[in-house]
Parts: C-alpha cells; structure tokens; sequence
C-alpha cells in the first residue's frame, strides 16, 4: 500500500467487452483499495498539456489587480480568479498556499438556469488572454468527455446500467480548475500547506500535475504516501458524492498537497460533477439486508454547496445574506 495503481483505460476506446470488463475490474479494485489511481492511454495529448500549461503561467503571471478583475469572490457561480489564502481545505490550518482559476460548463445569460439564479449556474469569466477561452472550453469538453468514459466502465463493476451516469451528465456543473502553488518560502507561518488535507467533494476527479510533486495520498493504514508526478497519466480520485452513491463501497480518500521548496508548482484538476438536480442516493447493488444506505438522498447542488461553504469564507457569507 505504499503506491497508487497505474491502469492502462486504451481498451475503453475499442469495442471488445472483456477488454472492457478487464479495465472496469481494476478500476473497481483500486476505488475499494485506495479511491485513487493513476491512468495512462487516455487522449489527451501531450501538446494539449502543454497548451493548457502555458497558458496557466501567463495568467499566474498577471498583476493580482489584473486577476482581479474576474474575482470569484463577487460572483454567485464560483467563476474566475481565486487568491492565495482563499480556501481553507483544513480547518486546523492556516488558509492554503495557492491561487486558482475556476471555470465551468458555460450557460449564457438567457439559459432558463441563469433565469432563475440558480447556484453554480452561469457563464465563464476568463482572462483576456489571446487564445485563452477556445483552448479552455475545448480542453473542458475534452475533460468531460475522459471523465465520462471512466464513469461508464464503473458502470459495469458497479452492476447498473451503462449509461446510468451519461444520462445524469447532461449540463454538468464539471469544474476545470487551474491551481498555482508558489514556493514553500512564501508561506505566511510553517503550518502553512499548499493545500490541506481534505477528501473532494464531489463525483470524481482528474488530475495533472507538473513535475514539481508534492501531492500526498493517505492510505488504509494512516500514512501520507507521495503520489509523484508520471509522465503521461492523470492521477484520478473519488469524492464524496461517489462515496455517498456508493454506499461508501468506494473510498473518498484524504489527500493534501506540501508546496514544493524552490519552485512554482502547477496542476490542473478537473472535477466531474452532474446535473446539479441529480439525486444523490444509495446505488441498488451497493445495498442489501446487511449492508443499508447510509446516508440520506441529496442533490449534488445541495451537496456541493454545503462542502462549498465549509471551504470558502466567501460562500458562508454570501448563504446567510
């Protein structure tokens, strides 16, 4: 238990149903073993990665008043530029040592959703970066698009039917997330982290993360293990609305990130949520006489939002109003 599996998802793009069957066994194994796994023969390209990587650093790069002016902190559909210290994914530590970018699935200003002010509904708020949006909302297709195939492979081990979770995917509240780190140096006190220790919110995520390192996985026995940077592969970790669907079958698993000594860390996760009116309730084959749901039914925008709020300062400010 001392390194993350590596599955190879190429099969998942032919046809051949115990090739299928193959890779939605490993997944299922390492979801009940860890909640968290490396995969490779996805298709992505490298030159995608490295698109979306430049463009990262020009915008980490801007004067904070520039990133301001899509600040996340004066919307209600959490978009934009988020600062260091923003989030608080520990409460036991200090605010983490990164600033982010937030983008979602993009609902112009007279989408019925926007209508009517609903939560985590709305249009994106980028940079005015040359080439900066169309790379970002195909490179968000493409995430969700990844994100789905794994989801349907799941379906096979978790015995419901293929395209039980296409059909809750349609205008998803998915968020692609740009996260910079700057250097450990720059903390405000040593308990300072890049990110603390927290279990993810929602369905499943999808992670690069540059050569840097410092993501940490804690493990069935209580240790921080490193989960290092491989090149070609996204890490990819269940949340805890899966837990939830899953009867805790599947684990939502404690991870954190150490800001490396020296130099800028980059990651870019992607956090594949559904429909924000899916109900949120026990899968039928993760149920039985011995084993009842555990939690009530939800909605994921109930969830998320209630997870939103422990989080970001923000967010509890603007539910009381």
């Amino acid at each position: 238990m001392n390194s993350l599996p590596i599955i190879d998802i190429s099969p998942l793009y032919g046809d051949a149903p115990s090739a299928w069957q193959s890779v939605a066994n490993q997944i299922d194994q390492a979801c009940r073993q860890w909640g968290f796994f490396y995969i490779k023969g996805h298709p992505i390209s490298p030159a995608r990665i490295t698109q979306v990587l430049d463009q990262a650093q020009r915008f980490f790069r801007l004067p904070v008043a520039e990133k301001l002016k899509i600040d996340i902190t004066q919307t209600r559909h959490h978009r934009g530029y988020g600062a260091v210290a923003t989030e608080q994914l520990d409460p036991a530590k200090p605010s983490d040592l990164k600033e982010t970018f937030d983008m979602g699935l993009h609902l112009p200003a007279d989408h019925p959703d926007v209508l009517a002010h609903k939560p985590l509904r709305g249009p994106n708020r980028h940079p005015d970066l040359a080439g900066w949006e169309p790379l970002m909302e195909q490179h968000y297709r493409d995430m969700q698009a990844l994100a789905q195939t794994l989801l349907r492979a799941m379906t096979l081990a978790l015995g419901i039917e293929r395209d039980f979770f296409d059909t809750r995917f349609t205008e998803p509240v998915s968020v692609l997330r740009l996260i910079h780190y700057p250097p450990r140096h720059t903390a405000s006190s040593a308990e300072q982290q890049g990110a603390g220790a927290h279990t993810d919110y929602g369905c499943i995520t999808l992670l690069y993360q540059d050569a840097a390192g410092g993501l940490q996985v804690r493990n069935v026995n209580g240790q921080w293990i490193d989960a290092p940077p491989i090149d070609g592969t996204f890490v990819v970790n269940l949340g805890d609305m899966m837990a939830r669907w899953s009867n805790d079958r599947y684990l939502s698993t404690p991870h954190r990130v150490i800001s490396p000594l020296g130099v800028d860390r980059y990651s870019m996760p992607f956090f594949a949520e559904p429909h924000p009116d899916t109900l949120i309730q026990c899968l039928p084959g993760c149920q039985d006489e011995g084993h009842p749901p555990k939690y009530p039914t939800t909605t994921c925008a109930e969830f998320l939002l209630s997870r939103f709020a422990d989080t970001y300062a923000y967010r509890r400010e603007q539910q009381a109003v």
